[in-house]
């Protein structure tokens, strides 16, 4: 396994594929309907002028096993030290440590980026990734009881954050 930066043009497919089975089958994301290709273009276009990087890991033969980014928090200018982050991974590769291989690598993304502060917006019921952010240095932020519904229930979403040392000069403006 190793790990590259993701492009639309080699990856769109993959992570739409992953991002899509996380939709049908999970509460990772608060979202229906499985996205399209023309949504998948558009979020690389977020992430291309936002500077925001998409970090993925591929086996041998570079097939995408699982990504990372992250992209604003909040769009207001005073928190342009802040994001939000996200890792998917293959259900097929997943318990293999590689969700932490990628967080690391995001994190370590956050940090040569001079951002500040990380956050993940976790279903609440999903305890392996609350444990992982916590292995990771994540605290504990919050919690929104009752923030979605999905699969006929209601759905709490824990915030979790992790404060970084960067950047050394923070401005305002």
């Amino acid at each position: 396994m190793r790990l590259l930066h993701c492009t639309e043009e080699l990856h769109s497919d993959a992570i739409l594929a992953i991002l899509n089975d996380a939709i049908v089958n999970s509460t990772a994301l608060y979202d229906y309907k499985p996205r399209t290709a023309e949504q998948m273009a558009a979020w690389f276009s977020t992430k291309r002028a936002g500077g925001f990087p998409v970090i993925g890991a591929v086996d041998a033969e570079g097939k995408l096993l699982g990504f990372a980014s992250y992209g604003s928090f909040r769009a207001f200018p005073a928190y342009k030290y802040t994001v939000e982050h996200s890792v998917y991974v293959d259900a097929a590769h997943r318990g293999a440590g590689l969700g932490r291989t990628l967080m690391e690598a995001i994190i370590d993304a956050a940090i040569e980026r001079d951002m500040h502060v990380m956050v993940g917006a976790i279903d609440a019921a999903n305890a392996g990734s609350i444990a992982l952010h916590e292995r990771l240095g994540f605290t504990h932020s919050g919690t929104v009881r009752q923030a979605g519904f999905k699969f006929g229930r209601w759905l709490d979403v824990a915030f979790y954050q992790r404060i970084l040392a960067t950047p050394a000069a923070p401005v305002d403006g």
